[in-house]
């Protein structure tokens, strides 16, 4: 069988690095300071100021904000947190470290968020912590989970991961309560490895500050003395979580053009879905119901598997021998082998989870892709798809 054949490999995604970010990081490295200072301060502010936050804790990763707000949060033996099992694996790992134990809610099937509701009807007297996840871009209707969780006492903590610079009803995700963001170099915009917890409460803002640094009275940077106070004590263990001033640079010199990163994205998403439209095999994800801003981090199809007549792994398969890379996001926690063989749920009991946990894969999309780039996933995909 013959086939074309793009020259080079085109991943699925690719972080966009300009002169103007290498130069930043250039002007750290030659500074003398390139740990926690005076960037990792401008970047917490820089960012707070454009998701509109009270409060912005740098961190090392995403996964290291989950970990504080749990244990700053108490959470451990005898609490349930409630999460969507398509997800990512790092928070239900954090919540079985924790001594906690994670109840998996379904998602809708084509927006691959969990509504309000799902999260009210898991929800028992052990409920401490409810997890909702704005997925690949989109936004997740938390509003009406806030009201449910208020009526409880029960804790929310947003995993806006995917979710840099969307809104819903024209609010930043990030503006109210606790949101976590990921700065992996295939998120909006990147750190190389780090990420961000947004919060409204200061005494929350404070804790996460202290447990990032070994659980020290005083930030690793402290703003009032431009280093570190040298009589800092420890005020309970914490953790090495803080973020480098190197990564900061790189952070507020992407942060200044997130509107035209996203604006991109969004363009070639418009495309995609112009041109998928003509595809009845791959099944876009559809926009959640409220007004939103969508800063599409990643595209996501699903493979009709039975038009196609070949499994989701043939098909990403028959896409790289054409030089396309694709990426899952995300198998259903609850079906990876861990957790299969310690919870194990009845097969069906999330069945909308377990249906896009078999056919989804996310196609090429990132700023710095040109149309004929976009053109090359459409035809190899139509290649890949002719029995």
């Amino acid at each position: 069988m013959t086939f074309s054949q793009r020259e080079t490999f085109l991943p699925f995604s690719r972080p966009s690095i300009s002169l103007e970010d290498i130069d930043a990081v250039k002007d750290v490295l030659a500074s003398g300071w390139i740990t926690t200072g005076p960037k990792v301060a401008a970047f917490e502010e820089a960012f707070a100021g454009k998701v509109g936050c009270k409060n912005a804790v740098a961190l090392a990763s995403a996964t290291a904000g989950m970990h504080l707000i749990i244990m700053a949060l108490g959470i451990g033996p005898g609490d349930e947190v409630i999460t969507p099992s398509m997800t990512w694996v790092s928070t239900v790992n954090l919540i079985v470290l924790s001594g906690a134990t994670p109840v998996f809610v379904d998602v809708d099937k084509d927006t691959l968020m969990a509504p309000p509701e799902n999260f009210q009807a898991a929800m028992t007297h052990r409920t401490k912590l409810m997890i909702p996840v704005h997925f690949a871009g989109a936004a997740a209707d938390v509003a009406p989970l806030r009201e449910i969780a208020g009526r409880a006492g029960v804790e929310i903590v947003e995993d806006a991961a995917h979710a840099l610079g969307t809104k819903c009803g024209g609010i930043p995700v990030g503006r109210k309560g606790h949101a976590i963001f990921s700065f992996h170099p295939i998120k909006n915009i990147t750190t190389g490895e780090g990420g961000m917890f947004c919060t409204d409460q200061e005494e929350m803002a404070r804790r996460i500050r202290s447990l990032r640094f070994h659980g020290l009275g005083v930030d690793a940077y402290d703003r009032s003395v431009q280093g570190r106070s040298p009589q800092a004590e420890v005020l309970e263990p914490g953790f090495k979580y803080n973020m480098t001033d190197m990564a900061a640079a790189l952070g507020i010199s992407q942060l200044a053009r997130l509107d035209s990163l996203n604006a991109r994205r969004k363009a070639l998403a418009m495309l995609y879905r112009e041109r998928l439209s003509r595809i009845p095999e791959l099944i876009p994800l559809k926009d959640p119901p409220c007004d939103m801003e969508h800063s599409w981090h990643l595209f996501i199809v699903r493979l009709d598997i039975r038009k196609a007549g070949i499994s989701r792994y043939d098909f990403m398969r028959r896409l790289k021998e054409r030089n396309i890379g694709t990426g899952i996001h995300f198998m259903a926690v609850h079906t990876q082998r861990y957790y299969r063989e310690t919870m194990p749920i009845r097969p069906g009991a999330l069945p909308n989870s377990e249906w896009n946990s078999e056919r989804i894969m996310s196609l090429p999309l990132f700023p710095d892709m040109t149309e004929d780039d976009l053109n090359d996933v459409i035809d190899a995909a139509k290649e890949a798809l002719v029995r």
